[in-house]
């Protein structure tokens, strides 16, 4: 009789082994996550924090003793904001190290891109470092977008500052990407539906840094608001140099791609005086020290990394957090299937974050509420909220 139970023990152990070898980057006491990141181009800004918060997160969860039992490996690659590089990182994330999953990829060609690397095998992509629509849609069981993609932010943003602020004669600088094409859409889409032009717009290369031209040429075709898809660098140097050409009435704003504090900080450093909004899909968290988990979360990640909490440290935690309740949802028999099942459950109060998550099976979008801020002495300001319809 003992024999038979050993045996049969022996039995069970294997198949349960079998199970956790057929999902890629899943074993019995770890789980592999993927990320490819620009560590090194026009996006570090976000990305680099991103990382961190994210890692801080899973360094406590891990030293709590992990999900169902398993330690979570976060592994990054950088792609430097170009797409060969990214594909090469999702080559070796997908390929050599077989990642269950990616989290924050950033980039808007770079996760499409990637995509066609993830869509076979089925791995999911959560919470990506990019809010264009093609991050959830078309639905697919694999993609999960963290929060409203930028569309919606062009959209909500330009019908509020053309009705609570009174701001008129739009155009747009952008990089020719599917980024830009995304703020692009968005206000030629929101100002059509007003009977309004979508006037001009001038498109950059991602290493452009003379705006003086074509600031020049937008100003001449009576551009006095301007939609930016720039790098974050770039974005800041076009409205300094706005601000230095006396084109005081001239307006800006960014989606989240550029709604950051070393935005605003730059802005406030410089003097600028030009009007400079953003619309996100989450609020400054540098302003939300009065929420004690949110002071409790900057102290934490503060102590751990030796840096400021900010933003892109936010998102990171927040992917993350959605991340380790998927993975708890899923239970100890971690398939694709069985994640995504747990993704298509969660509804939650993301207390750091500031917005509310909520996915299903019909809607892979998790933050809907867009937040419109304003520059001003050096920090983002919240003016408004605009919750989905």
């Amino acid at each position: 009789m003992k024999t038979k139970l050993m045996a049969a023990g022996v039995a069970l152990a294997s198949m349960t082994g079998a199970v956790v070898a057929e999902t890629p980057g899943v074993t019995a006491d770890s789980i592999i996550i993927g990320g490819a990141h620009d560590l090194s181009g026009i996006f570090a800004p976000f990305s680099v924090p991103a990382v961190k918060g994210a890692q801080h997160y899973i360094d406590q969860v891990n030293a709590a003793g992990g999900v169902h039992g398993r330690q979570i490996e976060y592994v990054v690659e950088d792609h430097g904001y170009q797409i060969p590089k990214a594909l090469q990182a999702a080559n070796k994330l997908i390929n050599r190290n077989e990642v269950f999953a990616m989290m924050l990829n950033l980039g808007t060609p770079h996760n499409e891109a990637m995509f066609k690397m993830m869509e076979p095998k089925g791995i999911p992509n959560t919470s990506p470092l990019s809010a264009a629509r093609q991050m959830a849609e078309p639905l697919e069981p694999w993609k999960f977008a963290g929060t409203a993609p930028y569309y919606n932010q062009v959209r909500a943003t330009v019908g509020y500052l053309i009705d609570t602020e009174g701001k008129e004669n739009f155009c747009a600088m952008i990089l020719p990407t599917d980024f830009g094409e995304e703020i692009r859409h968005g206000m030629k889409d929101e100002l059509g539906e007003r009977g309004l032009e979508y006037i001009a717009e001038s498109t950059h290369k991602p290493d452009e840094k003379d705006f003086v031209g074509a600031l020049g040429k937008l100003r001449e075709q009576g551009c006095s608001t301007i939609g930016l898809a720039l790098g974050i660098s770039q974005a800041i140097t076009a409205i300094v140099t706005a601000d230095k050409m006396g084109f005081k009435d001239m307006t800006f704003f960014f989606t989240s791609a550029g709604f950051l504090p070393v935005t605003a900080a730059a802005l406030g450093q410089q003097g600028v005086t030009v009007d400079v909004y953003a619309g996100a899909g989450y609020p400054d968290v540098t302003q939300r020290m009065d929420v004690p988990e949110v002071k409790a979360w900057a102290d934490s990640f503060t102590a751990a990394t030796g840096e400021k909490a900010e933003i892109a440290a936010v998102l990171g935690y927040s992917a993350a957090v959605t991340l380790v309740k998927a993975l708890e949802a899923a239970g100890p028999d971690l398939t694709h299937e069985s994640f995504i099942a747990g993704m298509e459950t969660l509804n939650y109060m993301d207390t750091v974050g500031g917005y509310h998550v909520d996915y299903s099976a019909e809607d892979h979008v998790g933050g809907e509420a867009i937040f419109i801020s304003k520059a001003n002495a050096g920090k983002w300001n919240l003016l408004g909220t605009i919750e989905a319809e």
